[in-house]
């Protein structure tokens, strides 16, 4: 099964947005992976987000790299990720236009796969593609599309190349994606774009809170997405650093990192290499979270894992600290792994701790 487990890499625009966007970039992000430890701790796709394209088409119609800025081609890139043990993704929308034409004065002309879907499709298979985001890009303003039949077509054109691709729809949660989006995608973004900076953050974290009190919960092969990660980037303390990455885990959300991995502060660094917060994340049961318990800006969440554990986050999204507590059910005795300290203790009955403001605690529970 293609995305068993939500996907996770390293996506170019957070880092880099359109115009310093190159190959070195690319290849530096996944020298990067490697070095770090990141590809071994589950980090696999690289991602080239929007602006790789040459401004036209060539005369057959063919997307053409940026001559400039991909001297190489886009095949030999990919070729260099896949050298390193990685995968390599790629982006495209289903309009006539792509995002930084409209949003970042790219200047193109028909840079969308409109009308060229299944030459578009073919040609990422054939440079060795193996992650599509399909961004909508107003394709229902400057095309006159409708999402589902819009991504099913790109999703059919994909199959027939014959290649496992990865394929992330990208509409924002305005078309309500997590009611048609499995058997189409494997994972869709939720909501818009995230920034590096805490209400936006919060902002998000409160979507997915309501998403997941409804029927349309991820699993296996199809995830929901609420952003990329804004990890190392921003004004974001250590703790709202480590509150997003518990929250985007808990919710096993895709996760990609967007930023400079040579210029990660060593905090923003051990965060991204959590691999018992990643664990959790990337569990092959691949439940999302519930709400256990919730008042007053403090949200008490519990996730089902394999085997019977539990993992279990208190999140605090007020400017005071505060003690939160919430039985568990089903745990009269208990081991306690605190997922971000690494202490063990032996507990019964009730999880409590004071948790500091736009912080998260965040525990695995083992059954004795």
């Amino acid at each position: 099964m293609l995305a068993a487990t939500p996907p996770m890499g390293w996506n170019s625009w957070n880092q880099v947005h359109c115009y310093e966007l190159d190959e070195n970039v690319v290849k530096r992000a996944a020298d990067a992976l490697v070095s770090t430890g990141m590809r071994d701790a589950g980090y696999e796709y690289v991602v080239v987000d929007d602006c790789w394209q040459a401004h036209t088409r060539d005369a057959d119609g063919n997307l053409q790299p940026h001559p400039s800025r991909f001297p190489g081609g886009i095949a030999a890139l990919a070729d260099y990720v896949h050298e390193r043990g990685l995968k390599f993704g790629l982006y495209s929308s289903p309009g006539t236009d792509t995002c930084a034409m409209h949003y970042d004065e790219y200047p193109g002309t028909l840079l969308g796969s409109l009308g060229h879907e299944q030459q578009d499709a073919d040609l990422f298979a054939s440079w060795g593609v193996d992650f599509l985001k399909y961004d909508w890009c107003l394709a229902d303003i400057n095309a006159g599309l409708e999402p589902v039949p819009a991504f099913t077509h790109m999703r059919d054109s994909i199959a027939a190349t014959g290649r496992p691709i990865v394929y992330s729809i990208s509409e924002y949660g305005r078309y309500e994606p997590w009611k048609w989006g499995p058997g189409i995608g494997n994972m869709w973004r939720t909501t818009d774009d995230l920034f590096a900076e805490w209400n936006s953050v919060a902002g998000v974290i409160d979507q997915q809170l309501a998403l997941i009190r409804g029927p349309h919960t991820s699993r296996p092969g199809a995830w929901n997405d609420p952003d990329m990660l804004q990890v190392g980037n921003g004004n974001l303390t250590d703790d709202e650093n480590r509150t997003h990455f518990s929250i985007w885990a808990m919710l096993a959300a895709p996760l990609f990192i967007g930023t400079d991995l040579d210029a990660l502060s060593p905090i923003a660094r051990e965060v991204l290499l959590n691999t018992a917060v990643i664990a959790v994340d990337q569990d092959r049961l691949g439940k999302q979270a519930t709400v256990l318990a919730e008042r007053d800006g403090t949200v008490v969440l519990d996730k089902e894992l394999t085997g019977g554990d539990h993992a279990v986050a208190l999140y605090n999204s007020t400017g005071e600290a505060t003690t939160i507590s919430a039985a568990l059910p089903g745990s009269d005795h208990y081991e306690l792994h605190d997922l971000w300290t690494g202490a063990r203790t032996e507990g019964s009955g009730e999880i409590s701790a004071l948790v500091g403001p736009h912080c998260t605690e965040m525990f695995r529970v083992t059954p004795r």
